[in-house]
């Protein structure tokens, strides 16, 4: 299984594959691979194919695919202390994680996507998927801390799957959606409840500051999963709140993919977080909302697993 994921090692912003405790650095197996191959060109060509970028990765298609590959392949063929020496296998003991794509071109959620989820906040199911955006300002990493604002403690849950887009288009048919897909990973739609209730449209109660966890990686989407058929789970300080099945999607992704289509061009890392199931905080008798010291954890089957604590703001 391919996960992709950002990283920082010695000041420096990586893009990486997850292999067992290390990430093979994708920039430096490239250049090493062409290399071997005789091709003068490497240094050059990797900043064509192979960025240390996510965005430019998944805008480069197909031909990055292959490069990536081929640097998998040559990484896993080094003994693995030259490949550490080298700086070809990094261990991820020594790294920070970030955010996988830090500048998506959009970030468009989906609400209401589970019919349990629906009945429990006592709303009714749209006919058509209810979409709203989420700034990429908002994200966090893995291991980075949710912030509890100082001007609202109504701070909840919504773990999620999220989609990312391989290849860009309009009028997608659901026929064809899934050729748009690159991968998969977990979001955690952070909702400051009362400012998204106090007003008929979701804005700003989805978009404070340090809401919006994704990652910690991408899970590149031919390893065969399939994305209406994973366990999801949100726990709080290990206790469970959310337990749930994608195959309870009341719109499946090729929906979502074609309606978003319809009004607007997807574009390659464009992330689509596609709904939370029953089981948020607002809801709870009496309600529950994350407070500081919380450990939030939200794992997707086969994609992984996000994990977040929580603090207040300071100002």
């Amino acid at each position: 299984m391919t996960k992709i994921a950002r990283f920082r090692h010695l000041g420096s912003d990586r893009l990486g594959v997850v292999k067992d405790d290390h990430y093979i650095d994708l920039t430096r197996a490239y250049v090493a691979s062409r290399s071997a191959a005789g091709d003068v060109r490497a240094s050059a060509l990797v900043e064509a194919v192979l960025p240390a970028d996510a965005l430019a990765y998944f805008q480069g298609g197909r031909e990055s695919y292959l490069a990536l590959q081929e640097a998998v392949a040559y990484a896993q063929g080094l003994d693995p202390n030259v490949a550490i020496a080298a700086g070809i296998l990094v261990p991820r003991s020594g790294t920070k994680t970030l955010v996988p794509i830090p500048n998506p071109p959009k970030i468009v959620c989906v609400a209401r996507n589970y019919g349990k989820h629906a009945a429990e906040a006592g709303l009714e199911v749209s006919e058509i998927p209810i979409l709203f955006p989420r700034f990429a300002v908002t994200q966090i990493a893995d291991g980075d801390s949710i912030i509890v604002p100082t001007v609202s403690d109504q701070v909840d849950w919504e773990g999620e799957l999220a989609v990312v887009i391989g290849k860009g288009g309009r009028h997608i048919s659901k026929a064809d959606a899934f050729e748009h897909v690159a991968g998969y990973t977990v979001f955690n739609d952070v909702s400051v409840r009362d400012y998204q209730f106090r007003v008929n449209q979701y804005t700003g109660g989805k978009n404070f500051h340090a809401s919006g966890p994704v990652g910690p990686h991408i899970v590149l989407a031919d390893e065969g999963i399939d994305p209406h058929a994973l366990r999801i789970t949100t726990s709080i300080n290990g206790v469970v709140k959310q337990d749930a099945n994608t195959d309870e999607f009341i719109f499946d992704i090729p929906t979502i993919i074609e309606h978003i289509s319809e009004f607007i061009e997807l574009e390659p890392g464009d992330i689509i977080p596609t709904g939370t199931p029953a089981g948020v905080g607002f809801k709870r008798n009496p309600p529950e909302f994350l407070k500081h010291g919380d450990i939030i954890d939200v794992t997707v089957e086969g994609i992984g697993t996000l994990s977040n604590p929580v603090r207040n703001e300071i100002r």
